[in-house]
């Protein structure tokens, strides 16, 4: 889902606003220091590939389930999606909720994959 209405980007641009960004070469960091990934891609993007321990939460359904996947309102968590409008959407969504430490991925699974590629040499 890579093409939004202008409404749509409206929307995850309000949410920037009022929530936590982090770079993509930040993720790792965060996620070993036991943050929870959630990407909130549909279900068929996610199964094309995700971050390795990532839960699937999509954003339409995030906020009737994302207390099964993390209960605890004060535990880390990084949003993403593939661009980075979902997941700012869907942490917007999850601070909204009373969760007190969310963060979405700047640019999302794109520049965390771009950030993290290695197979270019970087002379």
């Amino acid at each position: 889902m890579d093409h939004h209405d202008e409404e749509f980007l409206r929307r995850a641009q309000a949410a920037r606003a009022r929530i936590k960004e982090i770079e993509p070469q930040q993720v790792d960091a965060s996620l070993a220091s036991g943050a929870v990934a959630i990407d909130v891609r549909e279900p068929g993007e996610y199964q094309k590939g995700s971050l390795p321990s990532a839960r699937n939460v999509a954003l339409d359904s995030i906020t009737r389930q994302i207390e099964g996947v993390a209960p605890d309102k004060d535990a880390p968590m990084v949003c993403f999606c593939n661009g980075g409008n979902r997941g700012a959407l869907a942490a917007a969504q999850l601070v909204d909720l009373g969760y007190t430490n969310v963060q979405s991925i700047a640019g999302g699974l794109r520049a965390y994959q771009k950030a993290n590629d290695t197979s270019e040499s970087s002379a």
